[in-house]
């Protein structure tokens, strides 16, 4: 949003150009494995931003001296294309750094890499994606089983705190001494279900961008209506898909005390499924896996869960 910023204003060496989502126009200065056209003096780099609101990035290459009578060339390459990652890669040292993932980029460019090496081994996008999906639940297990387990103790408790709440009325002190001592009782750890899942946001986020800013998905088909994964789903079955998942998830979850709360949970379901009417159908389809797995995992534990209070075991 500044009309000026700092950037290297000469350089011998390296790449510049600008970039729109999944495509990108560079000047190579030294391609990979190559000379540099700044053998004869640093190149001289330009940014400016004009009065239309549009900016131009330029670079100045410096010539050698030419004798009287003789002649020179000099060329410089130019990539206009497809942030193809296989691609720009091979153009020039680390031009694949030019594809933004933002500020998650330490976690979303291996994502990516796994995700590049899946598809290498299935031959589809989509399927690349379900697999990714199911690898990185497997390796966030540990955590998420904690915290919904954590999850599944409160919502077996959730008639004793409803319990107490009506027993104490407006006495917020004497409310919050008897649940923390229902919580001592009965071994739940109130923070045990949010701390596990604050963890997993940023691999979350990393892999939200891994997936919104690869062109390799766009225009690659996964299944039957779903020809183009970078494009929002045309008849909006897996946003659908999606919302009943989402709704299963707020039966499994711990009911609130607060009713409006707990009106709150009911409504944030449709208002997401509304947001990802608008995503690509990639990033819907890994949501809508995610939600399956965890709907599966939640409700295991919640059985598990209520199966041991039944027998009147003592739970860890």
């Amino acid at each position: 949003g500044k009309s000026e910023a700092e950037y290297i204003r000469k350089t011998p060496t390296g790449w510049l150009g600008m970039i729109e989502h999944h495509f990108m126009s560079t000047w190579i200065l030294q391609p990979k494995g190559g000379q540099s056209v700044c053998a004869a003096g640093d190149c001289r780099i330009d940014i400016k931003r004009r009065n239309d609101n549009l900016y131009s990035a330029s670079v100045s290459v410096p010539l050698a001296v030419i004798q009287a009578g003789a002649k020179a060339e000099t060329a410089i390459n130019l990539y206009a294309g497809p942030q193809t990652t296989s691609v720009i890669a091979n153009i020039a040292d680390k031009l694949q750094l030019a594809k933004d993932y933002g500020k998650v980029h330490w976690f979303a460019s291996p994502l990516f890499w796994l995700l590049n090496q899946l598809h290498n081994i299935i031959g589809n996008w989509g399927w690349a994606i379900i697999v990714l999906t199911i690898i990185v639940k497997a390796v966030l297990y540990p955590l998420t089983n904690a915290s919904y387990r954590s999850m599944a103790k409160m919502r077996a408790a959730a008639p004793k705190l409803q319990a107490i709440k009506e027993k104490y009325g407006d006495d917020r002190m004497a409310q919050q001494q008897a649940m923390m001592q229902l919580y001592k009782d009965e071994k739940i750890n109130p923070l045990g279900g949010c701390l596990p899942m604050l963890l997993q946001i940023p691999v979350f986020i990393g892999l939200y961008w891994a997936l919104f800013a690869s062109v390799e998905l766009r225009q690659a088909p996964w299944l039957g209506w779903i020809t183009d994964l970078s494009r929002p789903d045309p008849f909006y079955i897996l946003p659908l898909i999606m919302a009943v998942t989402m709704f299963a998830q707020t039966y499994l979850n711990p009911p609130s005390t607060d009713p409006m709360q707990a009106k709150m949970m009911k409504i944030m379901p449709l208002v997401f499924s509304i947001m990802f009417f608008f995503f690509p159908a990639g990033l819907v389809l890994y949501w809508v896996v995610n939600n399956l797995l965890t709907i599966a995992q939640q409700w295991h534990i919640n059985r598990s869960i209520e199966k041991q209070r039944a027998q009147g075991e003592v739970i860890s």
